[in-house]
This record gives C-alpha cells, structure tokens and sequence, in this order.
C-alpha cells in the first residue's frame, strides 16, 4: 500500500463560481492536507485534523506557502503539431495547408510519432495539464504512439485518429471505409484500456465527404459512451466553404447535427461565429463549446462571445489548442481568455478561471466523477502552484491581499514556471523530468 500526504494550502471547487463574492462555490484550507493511497485521494482537510493520524502511515510533502489544487485539464489539443506552434501564416486555412497539413504527414513514421509523443506529454506535466482531448493524426500508429506513452506515464487522456477523406494531401487521406476501420479497431484496442479514452475524430466537416460523415455516425451509434470531438465556425472562410461543400444542411452546425454526432460528450472547438440557431442547438444537445483564445487570437480567427453561449446555457470548456494556440499553459490560455472577454466588454474572475482549469473542464468532458476536485475517491491528479515563481511576480505578491488578487496574478503572469509539481495518480511527474 503506497500513503503520501501532501501538505500546503489547498483550493478545490464546488460548483461555478456565479461572481466574485461565490465563496460557496470553492472550499479553501490555508493549512490543509490531501492524503492519497494508492493513486486516489482518500481524505482532504485541515492538517491538524485527521491528517495528523496518517503521519506514521506515509510520506509527508509540505509544500507550503504554495497552492493544492487538481490537475489542469486541456480539452482541445493537436499532439502532431508540436513543430508547428508559432508558425506564421495569415488566417486558418492558409495555415492548415502551408504548415499542418505538411507536418502531419510526418506521423505516418512510427519513430517521428513516438518521439514527438514523448515530447509531448513531457510538455503537458510541466505545465500542470494532467488530462486532455488530444488529436492524433490520420495514421493509426499516431494513435499507438499516443496512448502507449500516456499509459506509460498513468495520465488519464482522450485521443483518436482523425478521419479525413477530402481536401488535404493524398498522405493525410483515409477513405470512408478505412477510416471506420482504424477507428473501430482503434477503439477496441485502447478504450478502457488503464486511463485511456478514445475519440471519435472527423477533423471537421471540410475534409469530410458526405460518405465519411455517415461513417462517423455509425461509429457513434455502436459507440455512444464515447467523446466525439471536431471543429466549427472556428474561421469566415471555413464556415462559407463548408456551407458550400453541404449546401443543403442550413448551416456549419447543422451538418454535426444532420449525422447525430452532437451530445454531452461532444467537444466542438472555437464555435466563434453562431447564429442563434446554432446556439440553442449547442445548448439544446448539451454540447460542448470550447473556447481556445491564444489560437483564435494567433490565427486572428474571431472573438469568442462567452457570456452570450453562457447566458444560453450551452456547457463551455477552455482549452489551448496547441499549436493553432501558442502555449501549453492553461495558465496562459485563461490569461488570453480574460483579454478576449474584456474586448467584448465582458468579465472574467479569477475564480471562474480556475474553475475551468479544473472541474469545470472535467464537466465538459463528462470526467468529473474521476477528475477536476480535491475530494476523497478522486483520482489523485494534483498540481502545485507558486505564485512567487519569478522576480516579477515575488515582488507583486509582496501586496497581494486575498485569494482572489493571487488567482490573477497566476493567470496573468504564471507560465511552467509557477508549477512546482505535478502529480499523477500521486506520483510525482514534474520532478522526474529534470532527474
């Protein structure tokens, strides 16, 4: 039996913060302790309670002054675009072709994609991110290369190949047939398998003929536990050249919804430029629209409108979309997040911010009965934070007063610098990548 308890101040929500006097909605310990046994959290409370009978049983790890909470959980991520992140182009679709389309051909290497997985779950610990709903690349071995390093390293992780069938190089085309096929055979090798969730994956309706589409409605109705995730109205031209391609369907989310593959579990990234038809339909299904704001504002694809999607209860998840986006910081992600409202004359606190980062996020992806709290049965997925991380914010911390100021001040200024730890399944991750 393996015992730990780790000491510090810890932060956990409860529900959605609905302003900024919310404090019901987080549970706040300013001397706690999160005990873990065998990878799961089985007690979190004050340190001069119950914890102090568990010292004899485990490890003590006082990470005092600096923050407890749960793991960063990233909804919307590419794996083989790691060597594409900061690559100049002018819009989305230029982008794609000049950049992505190149790079991800490279995945059809079995060596390439292992490296680059490696890579990129290096990337994800040092940033907090325990948990994300990644894109593989059209090749089954991206796929494998994917799931067998998050199973190395026990992170609970959504993937699946994308299917791609149209308007891409003939490397990155599957047909409708093999596209079922890979994802099929996809599914019953890694779904379920430790932590690993699988993805139905239809880029996005632009690189999918009619044909494909239908495929990947059947692959929801013989799989409807599964995540589905794709893109929409993310770009103007993407949106008129998918109208043009499904000139019948009303409009772009209207063709998700003509093949049945909106729901709770659907994780639709950007969704920037809704109509109102578009938005209750999101709301109607309980999908998920989510906001990555370093991609949209790098790519200059629009402005999400969050409060308008929030006060027609459609379910929103925030999410860093590397390498569209340009960091794998969530903290970086929900600092952009806050710039991208205050254009659009709209507030986000900090204590909503987080919220997202951890339970939030873990509700739009139908995982919060394993993930996104610090509570007894939780798995033990734990980031710690410094809010004193760098020259810069030491100093600002020096008239730091509440909770809330050093919430923003991490969002603001806090990058892989302000993670001291991450833990996974409560090992230790960060630290391990510098031994």
């Amino acid at each position: 039996m393996s015992m730990k308890i780790l000491r510090g101040r810890v932060l956990t929500f409860l529900e959605e913060p609905q302003g900024r006097e919310d404090h019901a909605s987080y549970r706040y310990i300013d001397d706690g302790a999160v005990v873990i046994r065998d990878g799961k959290i089985v007690m979190v409370g004050e340190w001069n309670e119950r914890a102090v009978s568990h010292q004899e049983a485990g490890e003590i790890i006082d990470h005092r002054p600096h923050l407890i909470m749960a793991g960063f959980i990233d909804p919307h991520i590419h794996f083989p675009q790691m060597q594409v992140i900061g690559a100049y182009a002018g819009a989305l679709l230029e982008w794609l072709n000049t950049y992505t389309f190149v790079e991800e051909q490279r995945f059809g290497d079995k060596a390439h994609a292992t490296r680059i997985a490696s890579r990129f779950f290096d990337e994800l610990i040092r940033h907090g991110t325990t948990t994300a709903a990644a894109y593989c690349s059209v090749h089954p071995q991206s796929v494998d290369a994917f799931f067998s390093e998050a199973e190395k390293r026990k992170m609970l992780m959504v993937g699946g190949k994308v299917m791609m069938d149209r308007n891409a190089p003939p490397g990155l085309c599957d047909t409708p047939q093999s596209g079922y096929d890979d994802t099929k055979a996809g599914i019953a090798k890694w779904h379920g398998k430790g932590r690993a969730h699988y993805a139905i994956t239809p880029r996005f309706a632009i690189t999918s003929t009619h044909e494909q589409m239908a495929m990947a409605e059947a692959l929801a109705r013989e799989f409807p536990d599964l995540h589905i995730q794709t893109h929409v109205s993310e770009n103007l031209a993407e949106i008129a050249f998918a109208n043009e391609l499904f000139p019948n369907y009303g409009d772009y989310v209207g063709i998700y919804e003509k093949y049945h593959l909106l729901g709770p579990r659907t994780l639709l990234g950007h969704a920037i430029h809704l109509s109102h038809r578009e938005t209750e339909v999101l709301a109607d299904t309980r999908s998920v629209a989510v906001f990555c704001p370093t991609s949209n504002l790098f790519i200059g694809s629009g402005l999400f409108d969050y409060e308008r999607q929030h006060k027609h209860g459609v379910r929103i998840a925030t999410a860093t979309d590397v390498g569209g986006g340009s960091s794998y910081s969530m903290l970086r992600t929900m600092d952009e997040g806050y710039k991208v409202m205050q254009l659009r004359g709209q507030r986000l606190t900090p204590f909503r911010s987080f919220y997202h980062l951890t339970l939030g996020n873990a509700r739009a992806m139908s995982l919060d009965d394993r993930i996104g709290t610090l509570e007894a049965g939780k798995e033990a997925d734990i980031v710690i934070l410094n809010s004193g991380a760098t020259p810069q914010m030491k100093l600002r911390m020096e008239t730091v007063d509440s909770l809330e100021q050093e919430l923003f001040l991490l969002q603001t200024c806090g990058d892989d610098r302000a993670i001291v730890e991450t833990y996974v399944m409560g090992e230790p991750m960060k630290s391990a990548l510098a031994a």
